[in-house]
């Protein structure tokens, strides 16, 4: 497996700001990953992915994509990416498919249109003026846009936002299928459950520096707890007992439980990403 980016010691201030945004950040992104980029709102992630896809230009430190200065990349670098912002961005006036059209002009090569918006549910409604979908479908239709010149990486950001969850989930099935052909996704969410069913590898942004690079699952291993909660009926009341994890195979009262045909949950203590969100950036989500 290849990197894709690799950032050593990035820093980034805005021309009105006093201090630096980015404060010396270093992260590698792995070809065929899914990367997420959590972390509050202004704590650096939009800066860092504006970074990425040139936007923003003037940092310090290095960047290298597959091994090239991301600085010396000229416009052949934007055939390769594909970028979904949060908020759509569409011509109102134009129909779906004539917006699509547009903006695939812009590519030497491009995806089958059809196909994209067949997979969203759109194409039905490919003659219909954008300003006439709804919030939903305007998501839909900007996630097919970052697709539209077959990306080598793709940057999404709150790509399901907005959805429900048959859209939410047929958006993440299409990027499954993209990482699992060799493409590289870089994410910034706020939903956790995205993160759990898409991410690889997570990093959290506090204050302008990472704090944390690590697997969804090692992180739940590292911050969950080593529990077993197990909910039974007991007198037409439901109770519960927890049990260590370490050594239960022999723990007796867990096995009587187990043999006593009550039980209506059995739960591990791993912890949800919503809640390692909660304790790594001290920010509640909700």
């Amino acid at each position: 497996m290849g990197v894709t980016f690799n950032v050593e010691n990035l820093c980034y201030k805005y021309p009105s700001a006093k201090e630096d945004t980015i404060k010396g950040i270093t992260f590698d992104v792995h070809e065929g990953e899914i990367f997420g980029l959590l972390g509050p709102s202004g704590a650096g992630k939009s800066t860092t992915q504006k970074i990425l896809i040139k936007l923003l230009e003037d940092y310090r430190g290095s960047i290298s994509y597959f091994g090239n200065d991301l600085k010396s990349m000229g416009n052949s670098f934007y055939e390769e990416i594909g970028v979904g912002f949060e908020v759509p961005v569409h011509f109102s006036k134009l129909t779906a498919l004539e917006n699509m059209k547009f903006f695939s002009g812009f590519y030497k090569k491009t995806a089958d249109i059809q196909e994209l918006m067949e997979r969203v549910g759109l194409w039905e409604y490919r003659d219909v003026k954008v300003g006439e979908y709804s919030k939903g479908m305007k998501v839909r239709l900007n996630f097919v846009r970052a697709m539209l010149n077959n990306p080598r990486v793709l940057f999404l950001d709150e790509v399901t936002n907005g959805l429900d969850p048959r859209n939410a989930r047929i958006i993440k099935e299409i990027i499954a299928e993209y990482r699992s052909k060799g493409g590289t996704v870089f994410l910034t969410t706020h939903l956790m459950n995205d993160v759990e069913q898409l991410c690889d590898r997570v990093a959290f942004c506090i204050n302008g520096r990472l704090i944390e690079i690590s697997s969804p699952r090692d992180l739940k291993l590292k911050y969950g707890k080593r529990e077993v909660k197990v909910e039974y009926r007991e007198n037409a009341t439901i109770a519960s007992a927890v049990f260590p994890l370490d050594g239960i195979g022999f723990n007796d009262e867990f096995h009587k439980l187990l043999k006593s045909g009550k039980i209506e949950t059995i739960h591990s203590g791993e912890t949800s990403m919503e809640e390692i969100f909660i304790i790594v950036t001290g920010v509640d989500l909700k």
